[in-house]
């Protein structure tokens, strides 16, 4: 599933670039790398002790693009006409990956699973990654390229989704996080929008907050009583969250992540310093926003930013099977295939 997403996510941002090319040339809005939304306090709703309400069920999928495609270069902003063709070309898509996978093999995906968002990001911007200001995550640093370097030749051969060869406890692979069921495609944390199950519910009572997403149904408990990490003794899969106010912004701060992160492909790693900021706009908004830092992966920090809707919901049971029943099937022919090879090279000898 982990792949089959990731290829499709690839082909609906090829599909936009296209849309977004064949529009006018729009010139370019200034704006920060970090946007400030600018409210009042009597338009943001809040809690019976003060705080901004965060409560409730949020949708942050998106027509925008994580990373701004190639062909736009320096456009950091989209004009109304490219940003309804985005849209179009988006509703499009929908309509034709329906009619070509309806009926498709055993393990084929309709658009009915799919829940992409439909809308271009309200600030029109051509990317989700707001700094560095190409709308580009960052280049990786020379070791954590020769990492990914090592990896793909210990890999060389090997599905995306299969164990690395011997590895059967600690090499993941590239999307093992995600196979293993772990972690959901977007869930993080950080939350990035994915193909389908972009929804996260808050709850909040004045010492906490929790953070529940529906793929994975992953839940973050976060303090926010000033207690400090639980340092690098207790590194955790989703990593070590405390939060604080900023004025009328909260912001969480992850530091202990386990290993590799739901970035993987990216290159990520147990070294992410991550810190994301909730910011209620108004009844049906939430501003999200996270910046990481990890100077053993990325030559330099890089910030995303994007809305999330208000939903009536509810949540859904993400049943994530490959990790509950493929896994020991994902598992028993890659060792038939070691077998296998093991064999050949003594014959061969």
């Amino acid at each position: 599933m982990s792949e089959r997403s990731s290829t499709l996510s690839i082909a609906v941002m090829a599909v936009v670039t296209a849309a977004v090319l064949q529009g006018p040339v729009a010139g370019q809005a200034p704006a920060s790398a970090k946007t400030k939304t600018s409210v009042t306090k009597k338009a943001v709703p809040r809690t019976e002790w003060g705080q901004p309400d965060l409560r409730g069920i949020w949708d942050f999928g998106s027509a925008t693009p994580l990373q701004r495609p190639d062909a736009l270069a320096d456009k950091q902003f989209l004009s109304e006409e490219e940003v309804a063709a985005v849209e179009e070309q988006v509703a499009k898509n929908r309509s034709d990956e329906s009619r070509a996978s309806s009926c498709g093999g055993v393990g084929n995906y309709n658009s009915f699973w799919y829940e992409y968002g439909s809308k271009v990001v309200g600030s029109k911007r051509s990317s989700l990654v707001v700094d560095p200001p190409d709308g580009r995550i960052p280049r990786m640093t020379p070791e954590a390229q020769k990492r990914q370097a090592a990896e793909r030749e210990a890999r060389h051969g090997v599905p995306n989704d299969a164990p690395t060869p011997g590895g059967w406890l600690e090499a993941l692979g590239p999307a093992g996080l995600r196979v293993r069921c772990f972690f959901g495609n977007n869930s993080g944390p950080p939350m990035t929008p994915g193909p389908y199950n972009n929804n996260v519910q808050v709850f909040q009572t004045p010492d906490h907050v929790v953070i529940l997403n529906e793929q994975i149904h992953n839940a973050r408990i976060v303090p926010l009583d000033g207690r400090p990490h639980l340092g690098q003794h207790m590194r955790q899969w989703s990593g070590d969250s405390r939060g604080h106010w900023e004025g009328d912004t909260l912001v969480v701060e992850t530091t202990n992540f386990r290993r590799e992160t739901v970035f993987t492909f990216y290159g990520s790693g147990p070294n992410m310093h991550l810190v994301e900021r909730f910011t209620r706009v108004d009844a049906d908004t939430l501003n999200y926003e996270y910046t990481i830092t990890d100077p053993t992966t990325w030559t330099r920090p890089w910030t995303v930013q994007f809305p999330m809707s208000r939903t009536k919901g509810p949540l859904y049971e993400y049943a994530c099977h490959e990790g509950n029943y493929g896994l020991m099937a994902i598992l028993t022919g890659a060792r038939a295939e070691e077998r296998a090879a093991e064999e050949a090279r003594r014959k061969k000898n």
